[in-house]
């Protein structure tokens, strides 16, 4: 009986029900049942989520959250249900009283990107029928996410993008949200929407204008530039650098360090939320913009934003 219970003391023995037997352990022991407890009153479903994957680290309380798109690295329809029910599930399950949640990190899992944005096929088949209704309602999806995470799931915790690769478009715009950014070196951010006659409408004009002042926000916006990792520390944007490859031991290291100082930086994130606030309705009314600029786009404008999407497509293959 001893090799079964893996060595475990066993301070009693009680028949359950049927052929059950019930092990009551001793009280060296609590902490392993409280821990298991905690892995049990994770729903199942936040592990088998179809375009993320996710781990939960009970030692230091986090979340980790990995994009594994099926096709090109960008925000499908299918990603963007999976970072609901992520949301939602993560709502639900963590927090006081419930599975201890004190950090949430989302990083990918295509080696060179982080994220390509939004579904450009997608969009140019909405365009293509003029389905406004389809464009609003995609970009009203993104923002609400981007919205959640910004409110840090209004849990006491603490957010952080991971990024080791591209972050172009949305992906930009994504971990904008994120209250602390870890860029690997070599790592690239950008907003090419303008080269085929858009704007990014997800998020940027309103975090980067609370983020730099609207000038610089601007100047980022309508550049057409891709920027460095280096050059978005500067700005502010990125919090800390890593070398290449030291990405995740960066993060770890941040999350070692900031244990003894957390709930003074979770409340310093919720005044500066106050202090700075991005309306969820501000958001949405620039995606009607955003939907209605991309119905007046021509065929030429099409037709580059086709040649943007085989790319993106090319690259998700080689990877």
């Amino acid at each position: 009986m001893d090799s079964l219970n893996g060595g475990l003391e066993q301070s009693e023995i009680a028949p359950d029900q049927g052929d059950n037997l019930l092990f009551v352990l001793g009280d060296d022991h609590e902490p392993l049942v409280a821990d298991s407890a905690r892995h049990l009153a994770i729903p199942e479903r936040l592990f088998k989520l179809e375009e993320l994957d996710i781990l939960y680290e009970s030692g230091n309380e986090a979340l980790w959250t990995y994009m594994h798109p099926a096709e090109r690295p960008s925000f499908s329809l299918t990603m963007l249900s999976n970072f609901y029910d992520w949301q939602r599930l993560i709502g639900d399950s963590f927090g006081p009283g419930k599975v201890p949640l004190r950090y949430v990190i989302l990083a990918s899992r295509t080696p060179g990107v982080f994220s390509l944005g939004g579904d450009l096929e997608l969009f140019q088949g909405l365009i293509r029928s003029q389905n406004r209704e389809g464009l609003v309602a995609y970009g009203h999806r993104c923002v609400e996410i981007l919205d959640r995470i910004m409110r840090a799931f209004e849990l006491p915790l603490i957010t952080v993008g991971l990024v080791q690769g591209a972050a172009l478009g949305g992906g930009f715009e994504a971990v904008l949200a994120y209250d602390k950014i870890i860029a690997e070196r070599g790592s690239t951010f950008g907003l090419p929407e303008v080269i085929f006659g858009l704007f990014p409408g997800m998020g940027a004009h309103s975090i980067l204008s609370r983020k730099l002042g609207t000038a610089m926000a601007d100047r980022l916006i309508l550049s057409n530039e891709i920027y460095t990792a280096e050059q978005m520390y500067d700005l502010g944007i990125v919090h800390q650098l890593a070398e290449p490859g030291e990405g995740l031991k960066a993060c770890r290291e941040f999350i070692e360090k900031s244990q003894r100082r957390h709930s003074g930086m979770v409340r310093a994130h919720e005044a500066m939320r106050i202090s700075a606030p991005v309306p969820l309705a501000e958001m949405k009314q620039i995606v009607d913009l955003w939907a209605d600029a991309a119905l007046e786009l021509r065929e030429q404008d099409l037709k580059i934003m086709s040649r943007l999407a085989r790319a993106q497509a090319k690259l998700a293959h080689a990877a």
